[in-house]
């Protein structure tokens, strides 16, 4: 099964994320956007894992401890590629967010997973193969607080990209997140 673990968002950011994309798909010539249910921020890929490698997950998963914190959305851009481009929402840089990616990072590949290496760059995908003349741009901030992390599945039903969460792991309650906690031990 193709894994990533991910951030899930509520019903509010969700719909500004919809409405972003919406907005996008109405200034392109073509496209392939991003279903709303699918919007979600990846801070690992994991690609295809069999069940040993699913196990491994869920234990790195259930072993991360982060505290609640704050995500904004400040901004829309891409990633250009040949036939078309990735559009993107893009959030702030957040330090509670960059700690806890890289303490996952770190103890998923510490089990053994092979991720890619490149920079973090926290991103919520709109569209891949976008063709526009439309410009990245600053939009009205807004944001919501991150509270879980989700092991997700990616799979075709019926022609259609389905993420399942597949195990999920809440934030330490009542408190914002301590930068040298986050760090992996």
């Amino acid at each position: 099964m193709r894994l990533f673990i991910a951030v899930n968002f509520n019903n509010d950011t969700r719909s500004r994320l919809t409405g972003l994309c919406e907005e996008l798909r109405g200034k392109s010539e073509r496209g392939n956007f991003s279903l709303p249910e699918n919007l979600h921020l990846t801070l690992a890929f994991l690609g295809e894992c069999g069940d040993k490698q699913s196990a491994a997950a869920k234990s790195v998963l259930g072993a991360v401890i982060f505290k609640p914190f704050d995500m904004t959305f400040d901004r829309i851009g891409r990633f250009k590629r040949n036939g078309g481009d990735i559009w993107w929402a893009g959030l702030r840089e957040s330090k509670p967010l960059s700690a806890l990616q890289r303490d996952l990072t770190n103890r998923l590949t510490a089990v053994g997973f092979a991720l890619e290496n490149r920079k973090f760059t926290a991103h919520i995908t709109l569209g891949r193969e976008v063709v526009t003349d439309f410009k990245p741009r600053a939009i009205e901030p807004f944001g919501e607080t991150a509270a879980g992390l989700d092991l997700m599945k990616s799979e075709r039903i019926g022609g259609k990209l389905t993420y399942t969460a597949i195990a999920s792991k809440g934030a330490a309650p009542n408190e914002k997140i301590d930068q040298k906690t986050a760090v992996a031990e």
